[in-house]
């Protein structure tokens, strides 16, 4: 029996953080052997916030793609490929967006919330409107019938299942609606209490050394109403406590929650315990991008194979795509 296909994508923005991982990347790693998995870089879709200043985005695309093999994404099970090496994604967004109404992409809540978020930032463009159409076409272009997601990015999918609906109306059936594939995912906040972001410069990357960690976590904000160390605290509502949950032993969390309410730890101590059990978990990671670091051809030849591979059937779709719509 055929595996099912589900497709997802990155913006290469610059290296990769613990929300990435715990938000993504952990899931699309444990559905390789279930799935025919087509991840790509989505170096266009990094143009829709940074047109500006582009000279990073080749640096960038490599260092994702060696952030990706080194936390477990295998060549052999899945096809890893850059967006812009595949030109077919352009020509399908363009067919797209003569269907798509500009309120679709109005009501965007992502759409909305970078507005307010990245307020330094114009973003009153065409591309940073309309790239949910380009996203649509990234999805559809592989007939992907599914799409690992976080909570936040359901939306989307939701608008690209109206679009093939709309294209499949007009021109007759040929895409199938993709699925959001949504997985349990914990919640971790940033340094400053938002949602751990490179834009918003509160991020601990997997790339970062244990004394940078370290650092990094230091800055986290804790229990607001903690203000000295012989106040009780409160662990439910402390982002490093969150953290505690995921990388420290589990027959040691208790205790550090109990510490914590009677005061018995203070928050310098339990930040460097964390981190500690943060920077082993990561040293793995740490390891094999050492070993990709030292090997930059073998990096450009799996995207090499992957675009390869993902050109073929980009292709064959936009072949069907003419025809239905007249064009070819």
């Amino acid at each position: 029996m055929e595996k099912k296909r589900i497709l997802s994508g990155m913006r290469p923005t610059g290296p990769l953080h613990l929300g990435n991982l715990l938000g993504a990347l952990d899931n699309w790693k444990s559905l390789q052997d279930e799935y025919d998995c087509f991840f790509f870089i989505a170096d266009w879709h990094a143009l829709t916030t940074d047109y500006e200043q582009t000279g990073n985005i080749a640096q960038n695309i490599r260092e994702m793609a060696m952030d990706w093999l080194s936390v477990g994404l295998d060549p052999e099970r899945s096809t890893l490929f850059v967006q812009s090496h595949i030109k077919e994604h352009a020509e399908l967004f363009l067919l797209l967006s003569m269907i798509t109404p500009v309120p679709w992409l109005e009501r965007n809540p992502t759409y909305k919330d970078q507005i307010v978020q990245l307020d330094n930032k114009d973003l009153s463009t065409f591309g940073f409107l309309g790239y949910p159409v380009l996203q649509a076409a990234d999805i559809i272009m592989y007939k992907a019938h599914g799409v690992p997601v976080g909570v936040d990015q359901v939306p989307h999918v939701e608008l690209t299942r109206e679009i093939v609906r709309r294209f499949n109306f007009i021109y007759g059936e040929v895409f199938p609606e993709p699925q959001s594939l949504l997985a349990p995912t914990p919640k971790i906040l940033g340094a400053d209490r938002r949602k751990m972001s490179k834009s918003y410069g509160n991020a601990i990357y997997l790339s970062d050394t244990p004394e940078m960690i370290g650092k990094r976590v230091s800055e986290m904000v804790t229990d607001p109403a903690r203000m000295r160390k012989k106040d009780p605290g409160d662990p439910d509502i402390c982002n490093v406590y969150t953290f505690h949950g995921l990388y420290t032993d589990k027959a040691k969390v208790e205790g550090i929650a109990a510490a914590c309410r009677s005061a018995e730890i203070g928050c310098v101590e339990c930040k460097k315990l964390m981190a500690a059990n943060l920077a082993e978990a990561l040293g793995p990671i740490r390891e094999k991008r050492a070993y990709f670091e030292s090997q930059p051809g073998l990096v450009g030849e799996v995207i090499a194979q992957g675009d390869e591979k993902a050109r073929a059937v980009a292709r064959k779709t936009l072949e069907e795509v003419r025809q239905v719509v007249k064009v070819d």
